[in-house]
């Protein structure tokens, strides 16, 4: 028998169940992803899925969808045998998923999107736009999505894509098992909230949820029992209500967490490495102010669409700026592009990064070195492999990247061990600013921690951080100082001992006038 066969069915199943996984395996090229894998879904059930970056929860939800074939192992869906060899045939059956990874088509619109390869014809021949608008507005309006059909998925930001991607999922209607992977990941607490709901409404007797996600506090509120796994093996399932998160988190990791640490003020007397003054853009941004001091985590906090992300981008000169002044150790600067913003020793991490950060074919070993080419891995027209090498081994070895080689493409690593070689490449650059932004993004308690870790150590050691987070306990637990915005506003300037929830929630929904005046004059 070949790797990509399956063998026949021959365990024991409940047919009462609604999905059923039973001893199956799975291999990569140096890597063991499954072995002896089992869970079951109840029927009306939201079943939570968690365990480390590269334990194998992705894979295993890409082998019940048809995008992996398994080696050995039994599915069932409702009592019956299940056998899918592509995502259609997945689809038929009535399974569908929602990637942790965006899987749109960036030039075409969201009714496109959603409608691909399904899309209203008339005579059997001709496509019915209107038709297909129609229904993505219909399909929308019952979701409760605010976005326009028509328009074209690469404007979104990444929070809408993701809401395409639900949409998608949902428009079929032979759909049983909704599973997915990091729904929220890109998503402020209103549109979790949002997302609940559709959940709430999408299940009913004949349906179930499998919902992967690292945010433990999510899974508290949604799911009703909790399935742990562990280097690709079952680890062990949980009634929720009955489960503390402490005892999720000690068995997706094997060790004990501390996740109550939190930052003091930072001193004042540190010098300032970057002065921000009246940045204004454009499209968004009007007459952002603050400072940056050396050895400071600076937190941006702020709903969806408030200009964290945008102040980023124009930072590092991926986006025009309108008006302002940037002041860089002293001296004013006009940073042109990120390279230019790379070479003055500012590096900046995406929120998208399989999009704008990562080049998916390569090795990780080109991925971390990239941006340090020319200044230490080349001399005239000879790369120096050697020290290409021994950088990335380094980098893995100091973030615990989960790879069997350097030499792996990056594109089979996880989520969370991607985003991990995009830290390692502004280790390898050696920049004195750092930003940040969503560095947690898809990364498991474990792997979060382990972050925490280096980017408190980076600050002890100088160099300055922005952090710009979705998570307002990783905002808490990590800025010595929170800035929050609204509107391409700063509404104000936290330190370490004013930030709470309540304060930056107040802030950033334009409630409290008294405390934007002063924060914002603390902040300067």
């Amino acid at each position: 028998m070949t790797a990509t066969e399956t063998v026949p069915f021959a365990g024991t199943h409940d047919p009462n169940l609604l999905l059923q996984v039973e001893k199956v395996d799975k291999s990569f090229p140096g890597v063991k992803a499954l072995e002896g894998m089992r869970f079951d879904l109840r029927k009306g059930e939201v079943l939570g899925l968690v365990g480390e970056n590269g334990a194998g929860k992705s894979t295993l939800m890409k082998l019940l969808t048809g995008i992996y074939t398994r080696e050995t192992g039994d599915f069932w869906l409702n009592g019956q045998p299940l056998e899918v060899h592509n995502p259609r045939e997945a689809q038929a059956a009535g399974l569908a998923i929602i990637h942790q990874e965006l899987n749109l088509v960036s030039h075409l619109t969201v009714a496109e999107n959603i409608w691909l390869g399904r899309e209203p014809v008339s005579g059997g021949f001709f496509t019915r736009p209107s038709e297909q608008v129609r229904k993505t507005r219909e399909l929308l309006e019952r979701l409760g999505l605010a976005l326009d059909p028509k328009t074209i998925v690469s404007r979104l930001s990444v929070a809408q894509q993701q809401m395409v991607e639900i949409a998608k999922a949902l428009s079929f209607e032979a759909t049983k098992v909704l599973i997915m992977d990091e729904p929220t990941a890109a998503l402020n607490d209103a549109e979790v909230d949002q997302l609940h709901e559709l959940i709430r409404r999408f299940i009913t007797p004949e349906t179930g949820v499998v919902y992967i996600s690292h945010r433990m506090a999510e899974l508290k509120r949604i799911a009703d029992r909790i399935t742990v796994i562990r280097d690709g093996h079952y680890i062990d399932t949980m009634p929720m209500a009955e489960t503390s998160l402490d005892q999720v988190i000690s068995k997706m990791v094997g060790r004990a967490i501390n996740t109550g640490a939190k930052p003091h003020n930072v001193r004042g007397d540190r010098p300032i490495v970057l002065s921000v003054s009246g940045l204004s853009t454009k499209a968004l941004l009007k007459n952002v102010t603050f400072d940056l001091h050396r050895g400071e985590v600076l937190g941006f906090a702020g709903l969806m669409g408030a200009g964290r992300t945008e102040v980023a981008r124009a930072l590092v000169g991926a986006d025009p700026i309108t008006s302002g002044d940037v002041l860089l150790n002293g001296n004013p600067v006009t940073i042109r592009t990120p390279a230019h913003a790379a070479a003055l020793g500012i590096g900046y991490l995406s929120e998208d990064r399989k999009g704008l950060g990562l080049m998916l074919q390569l090795p990780v070993v080109h991925n971390i070195a990239i941006s340090s080419m020319s200044a230490k891995f080349s001399q005239a027209f000879f790369v120096n492999d050697k020290a290409m090498r021994e950088a990335a081994e380094a980098s893995r070895k100091l973030l615990s990247i989960k790879t069997p080689s350097v030499n792996q493409p990056v594109k089979y690593l996880s989520g969370g061990n991607q985003q991990k070689a995009i830290i390692a490449r502004w280790l390898v650059k050696d920049c004195d600013i750092l930003i940040f932004d969503e560095p947690t993004r898809g990364i498991d308690v474990g792997a979060k921690e382990e972050i925490y870790q280096l980017l408190n150590t980076l600050a002890e050691q100088g160099k300055t951080i922005i952090m710009i987070s979705s998570e307002l306990p990783e905002i808490l637990r990590m800025s010595h100082r929170v800035v929050v915005m609204a509107d391409g506003m700063i509404k104000g300037v936290l330190s370490a001992s004013e930030a709470s929830q309540e304060s930056i929630m107040r802030l950033a929904t334009h409630g409290d006038e008294a405390l934007t005046h002063k924060t914002e004059k603390a902040g300067r």
